[in-house]
């Protein structure tokens, strides 16, 4: 399996975090992959084959070939279906509202197919990177296409921004009275502001990024005991971390360490 990341060198670079790859060979007995919440939206390419994406009672469905998936809020189970080859943009947490042409809270757990937020234009734009010959090509055909959407001059909401980069230093520990606080904003609006550009509420998000900053400890293999970890997390105690752990990945830490996936490993938030 390969896996890459590249950075943004446009003016786009404030909104769009990383580029990804991803290749794989077909397996004869393909696994399911657990993807976990991050807070971050994606605008997926399947230039290889599709992948398959369980819903509920074990059954599942094909992922459109090129997508958009909103906010993820519950453990997300895929598998392939063949050769794996994608090309992916993935966004900070209140960027993609920026580009978007539906509410951002009604994406929420949904792969939403270019055709479907953009029309013809997303037609287009999917044409184009799935015929592209490099990583590079692809790269400068979303830069030119998501500049073309951008169409406001304020085109993050500031209060929000500044939500995001205050949880995001302290690892998502802080009650959300005290960050509108600090922020000198109300919390209903506080709120309202976070589900229009981001999809999530401010707990959610904050739970999510605390969550994210928890796996890496846990993958770290620096701490003796799940009661280490909890306490580092700055959780209540073990239960609390054990209770928000399995919402967002479906399974106790243990398991998941023990199981160690790869995709929820290479999805864990750079930040």
């Amino acid at each position: 399996m390969l896996y890459n990341t590249f950075e943004s060198d446009s003016e786009l670079r404030p909104l769009i975090k990383a580029y990804w790859i991803l290749e794989d060979v077909a397996h004869e007995h393909p696994e399911k992959q657990r993807i976990i919440p991050d807070g971050c939206m994606e605008m997926i390419f399947h230039i290889g084959d599709l992948y398959r994406q369980y819903v509920q009672d074990g059954n599942y469905i094909l992922q459109p070939r090129c997508f958009v998936f909103g906010q993820i809020t519950s453990p997300l189970d895929i598998e392939p279906t063949g050769v794996t080859n994608i090309f992916a943009v993935r966004f900070y947490p209140e960027t993609f509202s920026a580009f978007s042409t539906m509410p951002v809270n009604d994406m929420e757990n949904r792969a939403v197919s270019l055709n479907e937020l953009f029309g013809e234009e997303g037609t287009k734009l999917q044409t184009e990177i799935l015929n592209a010959g490099n990583t590079e090509s692809r790269m400068k055909i979303c830069e030119s296409f998501l500049l073309s959407k951008l169409t406001r001059q304020e085109t993050v909401d500031r209060v929000v921004s500044s939500g995001v980069e205050l949880m995001l230093g302290v690892n998502g520990r802080l009650p959300i009275g005290e960050l509108a606080q600090q922020m000198k904003i109300n919390r209903r609006q506080l709120e309202r502001k976070f589900t229009a550009a981001i999809g999530l509420s401010p707990k959610q998000l904050s739970k999510i990024i605390r969550l994210q900053a928890t796996i890496k400890l846990l993958l770290s293999n620096r701490f003796a005991s799940l009661s280490e970890i909890a306490h580092e997390g700055d959780y209540y105690d073990q239960a609390h971390f054990i209770k928000d752990f399995k919402e967002f990945t479906g399974m106790s830490p243990k398991k998941f360490y023990v199981d160690n996936l790869k995709m929820s490993a290479i999805f864990i938030s750079d930040e």
